[in-house]
């Protein structure tokens, strides 16, 4: 039996742990992790005994973005079938924004893509230093609209212009420079600095938590509505439909470099 892209366990404070876990290919996601980020954070939010949901990744990496392969494969689906990709991606990120309770993620290695935008949207993020981040979709041709929203809300218009632009790496110092990371921490740290947290939330009120929670989004206007989440589907899901993206995704499985790339040869 294959084992589940998603670990969820809950301790007996009411902590549960979400683990990526698609180690073999550094917890890329793909459509089972985006339907199983939608189906566990719904069941947790009703769930009354969890309190918080710590976000880690099993093995070398937290989250490196999507499975470029899988994209290459969505790609041939029907349009219909292209924005359903993009509307559940869109609503696993807005999901993940709007969880009624409090969400840590802990970022060690490649925090890719799609990996940024989950960490952008959790209520607090600690990375060791040896963690790595960039928005890299515009490399392969494709676009992180559905991100879009959180990533600006946690860095600004500024560095969100910039660094989804040129789809640059930078460090954990730089992220938490930018509002991406709260706390760094050496390699193999990250349970030692999130104990505290952890029990600073646990002594708050429930009910208090989540209404801070909502509070908070609704002054902020950080809620993404439904009109909005669907503008954002169908723009990310035409643009995987392009020319200019079947050759960036195809680059990326033949480990060369894409067409448009000077001195690329093609």
């Amino acid at each position: 039996m294959a084992e589940p892209v998603l670990l969820c366990e809950t301790d007996a404070r009411g902590v549960a742990t979400l683990t990526f876990n698609r180690p073999e290919v550094n917890n890329a996601y793909n459509g089972d992790v985006i339907l199983g980020l939608i189906e566990t954070f719904g069941r947790l939010a009703g769930d009354g005994a969890v309190r918080l949901v710590v976000l880690r990744g099993n093995g070398r990496h937290f989250q490196a973005g999507a499975d470029l392969k899988w994209l290459l494969q969505a790609a041939t689906l029907t349009p219909e079938e292209n924005l359903q990709i993009s509307r559940n991606t869109t609503n696993a990120v807005r999901g993940l924004n709007a969880f009624p309770k409090p969400t840590i993620a802990l970022v060690h290695g490649g925090c890719f893509g799609g990996g940024t935008g989950i960490v952008a949207a959790c209520d607090i993020v600690i990375a060791s230093d040896d963690a790595i981040f960039s928005i890299t979709e515009a490399r392969w041709g494709v676009m992180a609209g559905p991100i879009f929203p959180q990533l600006i809300a946690a860095i600004g218009e500024h560095n969100v212009r910039r660094y989804a632009l040129t789809c640059e790496r930078f460090g954990a110092a730089r992220a938490r420079e930018m509002g991406l990371v709260d706390e760094v921490c050496a390699p193999g740290e990250l349970d030692a600095v999130a104990g505290p947290v952890i029990e600073a939330i646990l002594g708050g009120g429930p009910a208090a938590l989540r209404e801070t929670k909502r509070l908070i989004a609704d002054v902020a206007k950080l809620a993404v509505d439904d009109a909005a989440a669907e503008a954002l589907a169908v723009q990310h899901a035409l643009k995987r439909q392009t020319a200019e993206a079947a050759e960036g995704l195809r680059s990326f499985v033949e480990k060369r470099s894409p067409s448009w790339y000077p001195g690329s040869g093609r």
